[in-house]
């Protein structure tokens, strides 16, 4: 796969949010964005709150504008916070370094685009996304080397 497409990028939302349901999580929204940054799915359980979307697509967003997962983001910001409250003033709240942010690469190592996931704890929203993300074949990229 060279590049992201929507049809793709759907399959991977809604497996999130199918994985969720069956493990007894809290509701989640997720939102997949191409390797420019472009949404190209957001589906938010209909029990999700409100600014689950929103939250979703930071997460990602994160990822892709500084280039890790979002567990390297995180550690990153507790080291830096006054660099990400820079970073989150400039892009007016739009990256939100936590895990739940995943970088999506094919086998070759390419950047296709990212999921961000919000609704249950960021360690299960990152579980649903690395769920999904496995079973339509291609990589994750949570920032931790072992991932």
């Amino acid at each position: 796969m060279q590049a992201l497409d929507f049809e793709t990028a759907t399959r991977l939302a809604a497996s999130t949010l199918r994985h969720a349901r069956a493990l007894g999580m809290r509701p989640l929204a997720a939102a997949v964005l191409d390797a420019a940054g472009h949404p190209l799915a957001l589906l938010r359980d209909e029990q999700a709150s409100a600014l689950r979307p929103q939250i979703a697509t930071a997460k990602a967003s994160g990822c892709l504008g500084m280039g890790f997962g979002g567990r390297e983001l995180a550690r990153r910001a507790q080291v830096m916070p006054a660099f990400f409250d820079a970073i989150n003033s400039l892009t007016h709240g739009h990256v939100i370094p936590v895990p739940g942010g995943v970088l999506l690469r094919n086998a070759e190592g390419a950047l296709l685009g990212a999921i961000g996931v919000s609704g249950d704890t960021s360690d299960n929203d990152e579980r649903c996304a690395l769920l999904a993300i496995a079973e339509l074949g291609l990589a994750a990229d949570t920032g931790d080397p072992q991932a």
